[in-house]
């Protein structure tokens, strides 16, 4: 698998699989957690080693026991979780340091490869309070590497001219409608990876088609092209499926190279 270097020294493994409606009644986000691994096993079947959840998902302890079910070591594995920005864990330390603590019982683990703050606050000064106490864990090695998630470039400033810690990874919308290029500039010029989260989120079947297109020279699906292009461009992604089949062909990226011509034709699609 490839991966990012992050700027702590740890790597980032390029794919990862999201997991917010997995575990759930009607594979519903909302859904009543029913505790289905399915998808969390054949992930690991095919070959995924890095999943992104969250304690608003409220799944955390459905992935740690599809880890259990599927026999595969801790330290194979990648796991990033988010902590919500909300009066119950964000209010002030206390709340912070219990909400990391729960996803480390939900997760049955005794460190976080890679912990986000969910949502940014509208106050800097409270992203900042959280902010410290993940520079703790993570100095600690409970939390091996930190970072944001849906910050802004002066959200991110901020915590960088207030602390010691540049955040890691800053997990952000970027699909083929919302490609969010300044921002993933601004987050490479500081050395933060930027990840994109639902990377097929809202893509209509005309950009389906282009992609298509793209992806007939090929031999590969529109999805296919579209991850491509963006690892090309330094962006970590993880695609969700509950289906085996195209949670491997997500992975199936690393045989072909999009030309410049290409490119410029999915970065026109937004």
């Amino acid at each position: 698998m490839f991966t990012f270097k992050l700027n702590d020294g740890n790597e980032l493994p390029a794919i990862g699989s999201g997991t917010n409606t997995f575990g759930k009644e009607n594979s519903s986000y909302m859904g009543e957690i029913n505790f289905d691994t399915t998808p969390i096993e054949t992930a690991i079947e095919v070959g995924y080693r890095r999943f992104d959840t969250a304690i608003s998902y409220r799944n955390e302890a459905v992935l740690a026991l599809g880890i259990k079910n599927s026999n595969i070591a801790r330290n194979e594995l990648f796991i990033t979780s988010k902590l919500p920005n909300t009066e119950e864990f964000a209010s002030n330390r206390e709340a912070v340091v219990k909400g990391i603590e729960l996803s480390l019982k939900n997760l049955d683990t005794d460190y976080i490869d890679l912990y986000l703050i969910h949502h940014p606050s509208d106050d800097n000064a409270t992203n900042l309070m959280i902010w410290e106490v993940f520079e703790e864990y993570h100095h600690n090695g409970v939390l091996k590497s930190i970072g944001v998630s849906n910050f802004n470039q002066k959200q991110l400033q901020y915590l960088m001219d207030h602390s010691k810690t540049v955040p890691a990874v800053n997990q952000i919308e970027s699909n083929p409608n919302s490609l969010n290029d300044e921002l993933i500039d601004f987050c490479q010029q500081h050395g933060i990876v930027p990840e994109a989260w639902g990377p097929f989120h809202g893509v209509t079947e005309q950009q389906q088609e282009t992609l298509a297109t793209i992806g007939k020279a090929h031999g590969k699906t529109w999805a296919q092209v579209f991850l491509r292009y963006q690892l090309d461009r330094g962006v970590a992604v993880i695609p969700k499926s509950h289906n085996q089949r195209r949670q491997a062909s997500n992975l199936d990226v690393f045989d072909f190279t999009l030309s410049d011509e290409e490119k410029n034709t999915i970065k026109g699609l937004a």
